[in-house]
């Protein structure tokens, strides 16, 4: 799994190094760890006033905006940190955009101090992320 998050931080930082459209990169960087690691949903929720509005994704259909402080994002947005749920069943104020979403990572991404967005990654696979996955995702979430 390092060997894997090794080589996709070196491709996120080359694509981030010629392109300034953060859109563009989000795309990207959504695309590469969607194909990488074979996730169930992997994208972006970017800040609009009090509610995360759904951005670069790769995955099925998603919930559009998710309000201040609600579900996994809104919590990690809330709180400006990563967060791990190894079950979305026992997150209290959980948003099922699908049902087939049994694990999520969210984390933070910030610009000056402030938190702007957030990457959101699903699985359908109970406790799929870890320590390794937080190390890694805030890496590649910093270059953005």
């Amino acid at each position: 799994m390092k060997e894997k998050y090794q080589l996709v931080y070196r491709q996120v930082k080359a694509m981030v190094s010629k392109e300034s459209d953060p859109i563009a990169n989000m795309a990207n960087v959504a695309a590469l760890l969607h194909e990488t690691f074979g996730w169930w949903w992997t994208g972006f929720y970017r800040v609009d006033g009090e509610s995360l509005v759904l951005g670069p994704f790769q995955g099925p259909v998603a919930c559009t905006r998710i309000p201040f402080g609600c579900g996994v994002c809104g919590t990690a947005w809330k709180m400006g940190e990563t967060i791990v749920v190894p079950d979305v069943e026992q997150f209290p104020g959980h948003i099922a955009c699908s049902t087939l979403s049994r694990s999520e990572i969210v984390v933070p991404m910030f610009e000056d101090d402030a938190v702007v967005g957030v990457l959101d990654i699903d699985s359908k696979e109970l406790s799929a992320f870890d320590q390794t996955d937080v190390f890694w995702l805030e890496k590649i979430v910093a270059l953005l």
